[in-house]
């Protein structure tokens, strides 16, 4: 069986087994119901976003360490022209 998230497909073929604390087993349970989902779903798409998110993080990582070796720093002349044209406005 797949399910769409986002842009991932999600195949619950693959079992695993996992040990957590019977409050958090109940809540995930309860999640699941009020989502119209299984556990197992409820359980995938977790991860599955977890996973996302930490791949976010890594790209991020990555642009940081490429922009930290360049300067961002804008030309004297441009600076102030920009210092002009900001203290002529209205806030």
């Amino acid at each position: 069986m797949l399910e769409y998230l986002g842009n991932t497909w999600l195949s619950f073929g693959m079992k695993t087994a996992i040990s957590i604390s019977d409050e958090l087993f109940r809540a995930a349970d309860e999640l699941a119901n009020e989502m119209g989902t299984t556990r197992s779903g409820l359980y995938a798409r977790a991860v599955a976003e977890y996973v996302a998110k930490h791949r976010q993080a890594d790209v991020t990582a990555q642009l940081n360490r490429v922009y930290a070796k360049t300067s961002s720093a804008l030309p004297a002349d441009i600076q102030r022209s920009q210092a002009r044209i900001l203290a002529a406005q209205d806030w």
